[in-house]
């Protein structure tokens, strides 16, 4: 589609490859023309007119209180809903976001019902005995409906797509300043996104590729490499206060927890300068922090306060009563429930090793990322865009919640990069019509490595270690919690109270009972938390030990870790710096000498860097415990109970990737950290006309 654009001020942008027919847009991202647009609508509104039609005859079999005196009526009337939906979906849209979230629940389960009555009532020759057989007719129709349009389209995303280019463009008053799309996927190393580019599993990706208009780079995650730690560098340019997924806060006298919204708040705070990378007009979907973003969905650091938010309300209303919106992602979300228990038996069956418990828990938690998460998730950032947001980022963490519990190289994780390059198609055609061109930034956080768990490959924990090798009562928690956040921050955003939802937060809340009563017990006690292969060890208090100190009061601790074969090594810091400690070695992490044999010899030659600026956070526990690495197979040990991880350094869990356009991103050497990341996409959006006017800096707290 034809588009004018007021007249482009100079700017110097970098090229680093040949020149594209437009260089401000990747490759592939034409414009419709207006006479191919109407033919295309028409033609999905002719197929949908009959995909219904055929649904509300196998509805009329399987309901028996559904009467009809032919085919025809149902035929008329299903042209009717589909009139009536296009008049009084949007009345009902805004009549629940001014009323509130019951509302929008009671438009979203008895919306399409209300349409089918009236198309009923118009149309003689159908009728329903009960408005609540009508209700089980709205839905099973619906869902039939996706169903035959998934089998015609061969799985493709038409509908859903279709829907969001049917959203009205806004009016801006900067079109000639381009926007940036942040597509975060999340736990996607850059060595398996190099197999998913050649494999071809990623066909939108891959073109653009093909036409030059992208490059694919690494770099190199800053530990600990997790989520909260790389979120916080790449939107608030800094990793510092982030020592794991989760910690004891020396200041608050608790374990914070980087999904629990009251703990990102707090987290968020004391990194927060104002200046984070979506500070000037930018939207953050789905993620842990802002980057100091006006506006934020499904955001945990933002969920109070986005709760109650009328715009929030209608987004979810408009995704909520369409046909292609909650009732498409549900019926997603139930055959991907089913495909988990069939690749669960499947890995049971075939002995597949290493492997660890998939239970009905997981399985609703992956049908929730990869059904209904990643369509809200893709409805929120399309509404933003034909908004004509300068700034977006957004977090799909298909992949990590699958690679978890099968494997970081595992079939069924690799092929949630197909979905998601579906949903980057659809992105690209939602660009396509948006007020202002959009360049797409596709990036990780880190990456995964895989093993058998600490726990099963021993037959004890992390805990139960330190336990032994102290002989004192150990406050821990090893188990894995980093799914319920992202339900959390969904529930958050739909709840209309002030109180949090708290599917995560309860375990959170236990191991903060646990501490309270063990610190006025015993001065003595220790805290054992896990992220991924990398353990932290705690001693409750404001101040935090030294090494030695920590070997004065615990002699045998750090020797029978370091001596137990699932450790790699410990780090700490002691009199004269941090240390990293092996069973038959130690390295001065400042100075670099090493004493026997190198217990970082196989971990890269940015480990020990990494491993330093860690240990010497003044929030770091007093011990990292990192688990063994075996360069021959690159196996590691969770000290959670999963198959593919991520927290420590071995394998492929700090190798994370950048995919950006050519002439915005061409970095001359490997990025180091998430903090150093977070400069080079400063300068693309500063390159690009951005960031122009915030206010001064403020000093974190």
């Amino acid at each position: 589609m034809a588009r004018c654009h007021r007249p482009r001020r100079e700017r110097r942008v970098e090229v680093s490859s040949p020149a594209t027919a437009d260089p401000r847009r990747p490759a592939g991202l034409g414009r419709t023309a207006p006479g191919r647009l109407v033919v295309a609508d028409l033609v999905r509104l002719l197929l949908a007119w009959g995909l219904t039609f055929v649904a509300w005859l196998l509805a009329a079999e399987l309901l028996s209180d559904f009467t009809y005196t032919s085919w025809w009526p149902l035929f008329i009337a299903s042209g009717v809903t589909g009139l009536l939906g296009m008049i009084v979906r949007p009345i009902l849209v805004s009549l629940a976001a001014a009323i509130g979230w019951i509302a929008v629940a009671l438009a979203a389960l008895f919306g399409q019902a209300l349409l089918m009555q009236l198309a009923l009532v118009l149309v003689p020759g159908a009728a329903f005995s009960s408005f609540w057989w009508t209700v089980a007719a709205a839905w099973l129709t619906s869902a039939l409906a996706t169903l035959l349009l998934a089998v015609l389209t061969a799985g493709t995303d038409e509908s859903f797509s279709a829907s969001l280019l049917r959203l009205k463009p806004g009016s801006i008053d900067d079109p000639e300043v381009d926007g940036v799309v942040f597509v975060q996927l999340d736990g996607v190393s850059f060595e398996v996104m190099q197999w998913a580019l050649q494999g071809g599993s990623m066909p939108t990706l891959r073109s653009w590729v093909d036409q030059s208009s992208h490059a694919l780079h690494d770099w190199i995650v800053q530990m600990p490499c997790t989520t909260p730690a790389s979120q916080q560098a790449i939107l608030h340019g800094s990793a510092d206060g982030v020592p794991a997924f989760r910690w004891y806060d020396r200041d608050l006298g608790r374990v914070l927890v980087a999904n629990h919204p009251g703990d990102a708040v707090i987290i968020e705070s004391r990194a927060s300068t104002g200046h984070g990378l979506l500070a000037d007009d930018g939207a953050s979907i789905s993620n842990l922090f802002t980057g100091d973003a006006p506006r934020a969905s499904m955001t945990m650091s933002r969920v109070e306060l986005t709760r109650g938010s009328r715009r929030t309300r209608e987004v979810f209303a408009r995704f909520m009563v369409h046909p292609a919106g909650l009732v498409r992602s549900m019926v997603r979300a139930l055959v991907e429930l089913v495909r988990e228990r069939v690749q669960a038996a499947r890995q049971r069956r075939l002995d597949v090793r290493p492997r660890v418990h998939r239970s009905w828990t997981f399985a609703a938690l992956r049908a929730f990322s990869n059904g209904l998460l990643r369509d809200l998730n893709t409805t929120v950032a399309s509404e933003e865009m034909m908004r004509g947001t300068r700034s977006i980022y957004i977090d799909y963490v298909d992949y990590d919640e699958v690679a978890h519990h099968a494997g970081a190289t595992r079939i069924e994780s690799l092929s949630t990069l197909t979905g998601l390059d579906q949903v980057m198609n659809i992105l690209e055609k939602v660009g396509e019509r948006a007020p202002r061109t959009y360049h797409f930034v596709v990036l990780s956080d880190h990456g995964q490595s895989q093993g058998e768990p600490f726990t099963s490959r021993y037959g004890l924990s992390l805990s139960d270690l330190c336990r032994s090798l102290t002989r004192s009562s150990i406050t821990g928690h090893e188990g894995s919690i980093e799914g319920w956040g992202r339900v959390d921050s969904v529930l958050g955003d739909l709840e209309g109270g002030h109180t949090p939802v708290g599917m995560q937060r309860a375990a959170s809340e236990r191991v903060d009972r646990k501490l309270q009563a063990s610190d006025s017990a015993n001065d003595g006690e220790l805290v054992v938390l896990a992220s991924g292969n990398v353990g932290v060890v705690y001693v409750p208090g404001g101040e935090r030990l030294l090494l030695e100190e920590v070997e004065q009061r615990w002699p045998d601790l750090v020797p029978g870790l370091v001596a137990h074969p699932g450790i790699g090594f410990v780090s700490a810091l002691s009199s004269r710096g941090p240390v990293a400690i092996g069973e038959h070695g130690r390295r001065d992490l400042t100075t670099g000498v090493v004493e026997g044999i190198d217990p970082l010899r196989h971990l890269g030659d940015h480990a020990p860097a990494m491993l330093a600026a860690a240990t010497r956070m003044s929030r770091a526990p007093e011990l990292y415990v990192n688990s063994l690495y075996d360069p021959r197979t690159m196996d590691v040990a969770a000290f959670e109970p999963l198959v593919g991880c991520h927290g420590g350094l071995g394998g492929w869990q700090d190798r994370a990737f950048v995919f950006a356009p050519r002439q915005l991103f061409s970095p001359s050497e490997t990025v180091m950290g998430g903090d150093e990341l977070h400069r080079h996409l400063v300068a693309i959006l500063t390159g690009l006309g951005h960031r122009t006017h915030l206010p001064p800096a403020l000093t974190p707290p």
